[in-house]
């Protein structure tokens, strides 16, 4: 380990580290504490899986799990935080010959892996790659939110024309549609664009067509 790490994390972002080795465990507590990281550390995947269950779940945060544990490998880990919900950002420790392994845990949705011996800069480049994806992902979840509750002040009938503006309905063709007049719709149409705090009809789409998708992928 040749290189210090040089980007300091925002003061609650933490580093999960799962590794049945305690020397490992410490080794890598050690380099990232050092560095003004905060760092977690788990022996089991058992133990970690039990520390999240009274954890924040709105932390920014990401995990450094080793792929090669007794009772449950970190493939497994994997498998369980995912059935469980939880997202944030997961890599492998690995050693030589379980590089296929750490493929096959990519597949599965974890961003990388660092194979040991590792260097200190490949680890501060992963660690922060990992925190970038977290924070981007906390952002868009509050986003989401933000938006979800202002969409909840539309009435059944401003939900009614948007869903009709949304396809590409005319105001003409939404009164016809509706059994409005023209001009109620406009009403409509100024009410959701007041409600949702948008000014422009494109402005209007985009943020009823991120919430439609949204929804259907069940984030929101």
């Amino acid at each position: 380990m040749t290189q210090g790490l040089t980007k300091f994390p925002a003061k609650d972002d933490v580093v999960y580290v799962v590794d049945d080795d305690e020397a490992m465990r410490d080794s890598l507590s050690w380099l990232l504490q050092s560095n003004g990281y905060k760092v977690s550390c788990h022996e089991s995947g058992e133990r970690f899986l039990q520390a999240l269950s009274a954890t924040d779940p709105s932390t920014v945060a990401c995990a450094l799990i080793d792929i090669r544990m007794p009772h449950m490998t970190g493939m497994e880990l994997q498998n369980v935080l995912h059935e469980k919900g939880f997202t944030f950002p997961v890599s492998f420790i690995t050693g030589h010959g379980e590089i296929s392994m750490a493929v096959e845990a990519i597949k599965n949705g974890a961003i990388d892996f660092i194979q040991k011996p590792f260097k200190e800069h490949i680890l501060q480049e992963l660690v922060e790659k990992m925190l970038s994806i977290a924070r981007n992902e906390k952002q868009r979840a509050e986003d989401l939110k933000a938006i979800q509750s202002k969409f909840k002040t539309l009435t059944p009938r401003e939900e009614d024309v948007l869903e009709k503006i949304a396809i590409g309905r005319t105001n003409k063709e939404i009164g016809a549609d509706l059994d409005i007049s023209v001009k109620t719709v406009e009403a409509h149409r100024a009410n959701i664009m007041d409600k949702l705090a948008v000014n422009r009809p494109a402005k209007l789409l985009q943020m009823t067509l991120k919430y439609q998708e949204a929804k259907a992928q069940g984030l929101i």
